[in-house]
């Protein structure tokens, strides 16, 4: 019913609303990355020309002070000019030599904030430009940005010893390659004391946005402790089994089984996640919509001459990696509160 003097919503109304919601939503994004993408334009040419007269006209360092002094007293209300910036700016000259270059790679449509981690954080083009396709491509933000060249993702993807190749067909074999690495670095495991491999499975699903995101993109949450039932048809017993972790990667279209395991690598080991598999394929999978199921068997601990023989010997196709917690390390390295302050106050001066 309608308050006195309020007309009727018209048919269709709510629809166009939605539709109208949508659209500026959408122009809005499209602005905004617009607008990342001239002020990433605009930083190149100021690097190109703070590079170019130091190479050719023999301009000091300390040109850079100044100007960024004078660019700050001429534009008070932006930031990103300060001399560290400005340094920046003609690295990443100096990484991409022309604007074309610059413009047509992922990296040209990162926000500032994100180029500025590639520059820092890693030494050469090709690990910067790797890594920015793979931000620009699943979205990261900059902390995951950071996260991931921390753990060294790179190096990790694919590295998971496997049967894969035996064990699937190509092209088949080489997407299954893409979704493991070797080693996971969990770094909500690293305060864990592992006393049984349910605590570990615990802490993994109290926190199961990071696990997700350290398996890898594009792997939904089936369920954990996955109840899988295999009746006797000789008689009324029924075998119950109960699966870790089960996963499912959404662009291939496939079930992904982890399993975890305090300790060593043993043989034993890929016999039970090969049962698992087989159970998953007859009772889960459709074959004519479903690649064929994987499984990733983590440990803490394994021999290579070992996982080589036993991967030989088992026709399920598996991947055998270890897992881990924040390494001692890395985590000696983390920024006190203090650097992390000075890391906001420096975020700050990289806005455009």
């Amino acid at each position: 019913m309608t308050s006195p003097g309020q007309d009727l919503e018209p048919v269709g109304y709510a629809a166009l609303l939605a539709d109208l919601k949508a659209r500026v939503r959408a122009t809005r994004v499209r602005a905004a990355r617009a607008v990342n993408s001239e002020v990433l334009r605009l930083y190149w040419s100021v690097g190109h020309e703070i590079l170019d007269r130091q190479q050719v006209a023999g301009w000091g360092s300390k040109v850079i002070d100044r100007l960024a002094a004078d660019l700050r007293r001429e534009f008070p209300d932006q930031r990103g000019w300060s001399p560290s910036n400005l340094k920046n700016m003609r690295r990443i000259a100096e990484v991409w030599p022309t604007l074309e270059e610059f413009g047509q790679q992922p990296v040209g449509r990162l926000p500032w904030g994100h180029v500025v981690v590639l520059l820092e954080r890693l030494q050469s083009r090709e690990e910067r430009d790797w890594y920015a396709a793979r931000a620009a491509q699943d979205g990261w933000s900059r902390a995951v940005l950071e996260h991931q060249i921390k753990a060294g993702l790179r190096s990790a993807l694919g590295a998971a010893p496997t049967n894969f190749a035996d064990a699937l067909e190509a092209p088949d074999s080489e997407l299954a390659q893409q979704l493991v690495k070797d080693p996971y670095v969990f770094e909500h495991l690293a305060l864990v004391e592992r006393v049984a491999e349910r605590d570990v499975e615990q802490a993994l699903m109290d926190r199961l946005q990071d696990t997700m995101l350290e398996l890898g993109r594009g792997m939904a949450f089936v369920g954990r402790q996955v109840r899988l039932s295999v009746p006797d048809d000789a008689s009324d017993r029924v075998d119950d089994f109960y699966v870790d972790l089960l996963f499912f990667h959404v662009e291939q279209l496939r079930y992904v089984v982890v399993e975890l395991k305090i300790g060593s690598f043993e043989p034993g080991h890929l016999g039970q996640l090969g049962t698992y598999i087989a159970i998953i394929d007859d009772q889960l999978r459709r074959p004519e919509i479903h690649a064929p199921t994987i499984g990733i068997l983590l440990c803490t601990g394994k021999s290579g001459p070992i996982v080589k023989y036993a991967l030989a010997s088992t026709s399920a196709p598996v991947a055998v990696a270890d897992y881990q917690g924040l390494p001692a390390e890395t985590r000696r390295v983390l920024p006190t509160a203090a650097e992390l302050e000075a890391v906001i106050e420096d975020e700050l001066d990289h806005r455009p």
